[in-house]
């Protein structure tokens, strides 16, 4: 029997989690399949996630009815239903967490999106919903905007398991790993442990092809289209590779801490013309996590291609974003423009989810 094309992904270091969580996918067994016949290793949500399970099924409704009786608002009362769901995921997860030796088995719960440029808010409710959720295997996640990065660091600080989420620049991309570095070391001089602490900085992939591919096209550069945000990706993974194998880093590798993991965030392909499994598949390496909807998962096992491709053209993807500058497109304004879309995106269906809540407590 062929082996599964998703789980071969993990032959070359990279682990795949699920970019999903509802009630009804752990209720019927489903996601437990994908554990064990996909090898899927870690869960991340979001808000817009959220809105979508809790919106689209009755399966909240009991729990909205109760929780409106204690909640102070409408916002306490979602994350009390939250906190329900990913609990039970992480304890789905516990065998991945233990087997892994604390590197995967993770489920990812977002703080508020109103707090993307809140450095003091984040970090509470990064410790609020720590608290809450009450597990290992948890892991909260961040805006890596520039006041999350002050959260990032006093939240790692506090031995918090962070989601850096929402990176698309490589400068903010090594602010991030530089907040994670010294939240370890401001943990380590606290007199703490640190080798229980774990973290991921998530990447944003096809959403910077999304606004690049049409200036390329206009340019008649129609060879770079669908390539930009692979090559951030690798240029990435090349500071990955610089910042966690620095003698500064060593010092803290010595007391068992483990390097922040990129993750590759945004993996469907938006572009019809491309194939569904694009971004997957170029960026498949060592040390690394891709976080994809159950469509992809879907896709990769019927079709997807696994083999060793992250850390191959290099000179190429070094070469195609010199090849913007010349075109005259800045891409660092593209990425603020992304960031500051994406808190907007997490944004509004946050507000609807929080308006159909209240719906839902009036009926």
């Amino acid at each position: 029997m062929a082996t599964n094309n998703v789980k071969q992904i993990h032959d070359f270091g990279q682990s795949i989690w699920l970019d999903f969580i509802d009630r009804e996918i752990i209720a019927s067994g489903k996601l437990k399949k994908l554990i064990d016949e996909d090898g899927v290793r870690g869960v991340t949500s979001n808000p817009a996630i959220f809105e979508k399970a809790i919106t689209s099924s009755a399966d909240y409704d009991n729990d909205i009815k109760e929780l409106a009786k204690t909640a102070a608002n409408n916002e306490e009362l979602f994350f009390g239903l939250a906190v329900k769901d990913i609990q039970q995921a992480t304890e789905l997860f516990k065998d991945v967490y233990t087997e892994s030796d604390k590197v995967d088995g993770y489920v990812s719960l977002e703080v508020s999106p109103f707090l993307a440029l809140d450095t003091e808010g984040t970090a509470k409710q990064a410790e609020l919903l720590w608290k809450q959720v009450d597990r290992d295997n948890v892991m909260i996640k961040i805006p890596g905007t520039q006041p999350g990065l002050a959260a990032i660091r006093q939240s790692i600080a506090k031995g918090i398991n962070i989601n850096v989420t929402l990176l698309f620049g490589l400068e903010r991309y090594e602010a991030v790993t530089e907040a994670y570095i010294a939240g370890l070391e401001d943990h380590l001089a606290a007199g703490h442990k640190i080798a229980h602490i774990a973290s991921v900085a998530s990447f944003f992939l096809s959403r910077i092809d999304v606004i690049v591919d049409p200036l390329l096209e206009a340019k008649g550069e129609k060879a770079l289209v669908g390539e930009v945000a692979i090559a951030s990706a690798k240029k990435a993974y090349e500071i990955y590779k610089r910042v966690f194998s620095s003698e500064r880093w060593k010092k803290l590798e010595a007391e068992g801490a483990k390097p922040q993991r990129l993750l590759w965030a945004s993996t469907g392909s938006k572009n019809p013309a491309f194939k569904d499994t694009k971004y997957v598949e170029a960026l498949i390496g060592p040390d690394t996590v891709d976080t994809v909807p159950l469509e992809t998962v879907d896709a990769f096992r019927d079709h997807g291609v696994a083999a060793n491709t992250l850390e191959g053209g290099l000179a190429e993807a070094t070469a195609t974003l010199a090849k913007l500058k010349d075109l005259g497109i800045d891409l660092d304004a593209i990425t603020q423009q992304l960031e500051d879309e994406g808190i907007e995106k997490f944004n509004k269906p946050f507000e609807k989810l929080l308006n159909a809540i209240e719906d839902q407590k009036n009926k």
